[in-house]
């Protein structure tokens, strides 16, 4: 491989690792603290927060446009994400574009200040919802650096009982709840959500500690979502007696309306919701269908985002199982010009007309978004929970371990890391300089890869970034001995790098590889602490590998081919000729 392959394929590598890494640098270097917090917050604080910030901007510049001078003078900074959309609608409208924006060509962009308030919402919005969305692409921090999600669960085993027909033992509780605790769990680790801590309390209660800045919403969806999702076929005429009655001012209670004989036995009323732009449920009627599902989710093998190709909507698609294809194949050839809505946990997600039989078990439907999907596939896959389970609180809680003790520790790290390229760049001269900014770039991917994963970051997880710096350091100094051996042989820079190069190659790859063993078994047999040391120490292998065996050899070799060096700065009493 040429030293320019290898040059570009090194640029190549930086490229990526600073896009994965940029969400992280931007989200903890570039965004306010206020900003942060909205992010962190629910769709409806997201909706209210915008909406406050539309009306603010609004009511500005309404006042300031009342100054005869004022609106003659350039739209102030902090408002000038509305030039976008005042362009936009002086071309809608085949007006000329005005050369300078002012306050009045801006303002004059819009129908009226009802128009602006709506361009400013979607600002702030798509804002804090990119951010939102970025988030989860950045390196999370742990709760012991910066706390978390804190999340009690109070199990109902009415359900459960009903189901049984009997009143559970106290050991069938105990085996309800450890099952309950393994599906939660499981769900957390499947969500990208690494090292949560999750006990069962006195009480029968179930602390779940989730780190880093989780989504409320989203925690409650994973945490709460049974699994229960159901085809119905709509009952036309259930559907218009239950609208009828609620227009008439009735009212409906448990899926059920209060006065008797609205609906026939075995239908129920479910509410029908569309997401707006905030991702937030809309009532948008009642539908009946019947109580027991036509088609079980239980038959869903795999649900999974997609775009329709026609519309550019997200759709879900969905993979049934053999029993399942042949049930949905008779539903939809029975029901052809009827509705089928998609019900998830009661609520009725997709309502649409049959055209035609579906054979071969798979069907797509709308309703969902991409993060729902994704969810929803999650819950199915891993299967409802065995007991009913109710939230009892949900609150953020701070860094399990104390500041003070957050930045001793940021400190060893730092003065840690300082030694290191100290004595590198003391005992090994130009070759150790060389070391030096092998080890950054280990840092900068090994950062990027675990941003691109969304890892969470915790004490455990440096410990083993730090032991993977050490580990990195180490093959160079292997290397650079080698390199010093052939060096006193009185071979040219050349050959000696060559050779201790080749000669360094197996002792290293044998070191590396018996510690990147243990640390994959540690990956998928530890956890919690444990899980985190173990994934941060084995990517750190992959790339310490990289860049002391590749990128540390591409800088010698540019030195020496490229910048014609014959000395060797390597070491002292060394010859450099």
């Amino acid at each position: 491989m040429t030293k320019l392959v290898r040059s570009l394929l090194v640029l190549i590598v930086l490229v990526l690792g600073g896009i994965f890494l940029y969400p992280t640098i931007k989200w903890y270097f570039l965004t306010d603290t206020e900003m942060r917090d909205i992010s962190n917050g629910t769709s409806l604080e997201i909706r209210n927060w915008s909406i406050s910030r539309a009306k603010r901007a609004v009511d500005e510049l309404e006042r300031i446009s009342k100054d005869s001078e004022a609106v003659q003078s350039p739209i102030p900074a902090e408002y000038e994400f509305l030039i976008r959309s005042a362009k936009n609608n002086y071309r809608l409208g085949d007006r000329d574009v005005p050369k300078d924006w002012t306050l009045n060509a801006v303002l004059n962009g819009f129908r009226d200040f009802d128009d602006l308030r709506d361009s400013a919402e979607d600002y702030y919005r798509q804002g804090i919802l990119d951010l939102k969305e970025m988030k989860g692409r950045i390196l999370a921090l742990g709760l012991d650096l910066s706390g978390g999600l804190s999340v009690v669960l109070e199990p109902d085993f009415s359900t459960l009982e009903e189901a049984d027909t009997r009143v559970l033992s106290s050991a069938d509780r105990d085996a309800a709840l450890e099952s309950a605790i393994e599906v939660i769990n499981s769900r957390i680790d499947t969500f990208g959500v690494t090292e949560p801590q999750i006990r069962k309390q006195l009480d029968n209660s179930i602390l779940i500690d989730i780190p880093g800045e989780a989504d409320p919403e989203r925690v409650n969806s994973f945490l709460m979502g049974r699994g229960s999702l159901g085809f119905h076929i709509v009952d036309d005429e259930g559907t218009r007696a239950v609208r009828d009655y609620v227009n008439s001012g009735g009212e409906i209670v448990d899926d059920r309306p209060v006065d008797d004989g609205i609906l026939a036995e075995g239908l129920v009323a479910l509410g029908y919701y569309t997401k707006d732009t905030y991702n937030i449920d809309q009532f948008n009627g009642w539908i009946a269908v019947p109580e027991k599902a036509d088609l079980d989710g239980s038959h869903i093998r795999e649900a999974r985002p997609a775009t329709d190709p026609n519309t550019l909507e997200p759709i879900v698609t969905f993979r049934l199982d053999p029993e399942g294809a042949t049930i949905f194949q008779r539903l939809t050839a029975e029901n052809i010009e009827k509705f089928m809505a998609v019900a998830m946990d009661n609520k009725i997600k997709a309502n649409a007309k049959i055209r035609e039989a579906i054979p071969g078990g798979s069907a797509s439907v709308t309703g969902f978004t991409y993060r729902e999907a994704n969810d929803l596939a999650v819950v199915l896959r891993t299967g409802s929970l065995p007991v009913q389970m109710d939230i009892r609180s949900l609150q953020s809680v701070g860094a399990s371990l104390g500041r003070d003790t957050i930045q001793a520790g940021l400190q060893a790290i730092l003065i840690g890391f300082g030694l290191v390229f100290l004595f590198m760049a003391l005992w090994y001269k130009g070759a150790g300089i060389i070391a030096d900014i092998a080890l950054i770039i280990n840092l900068v991917l090994l950062s990027a890869v675990l941003s691109s994963f969304n890892f969470t970051l915790t004490m455990t997880s440096i410990a083993g970034l730090i032991l993977t710096v050490g580990m990195s350091v180490d093959a160079n100094v292997i290397i650079f001995e080698r390199i010093k051996e052939e060096r006193r042989l009185g071979k040219n820079r050349a050959t000696a790098v060559d050779t201790g190069f080749k000669k360094a190659f197996w002792t290293i790859m044998d070191a590396q590889i018996t510690t990147l063993i243990a640390a994959l078994f540690l990956s998928q047999l530890g956890k919690g602490p444990v899980q985190g040391f173990a994934v941060t120490l084995a990517w750190g292998i992959g790339c310490s590998l990289f860049t002391a065996l590749f990128v540390s050899r591409l800088m010698f070799d540019i030195g020496t081919d490229n910048l014609k060096l014959q000395k060797l700065s390597i070491a002292w009493g060394i010859e450099k000729r």
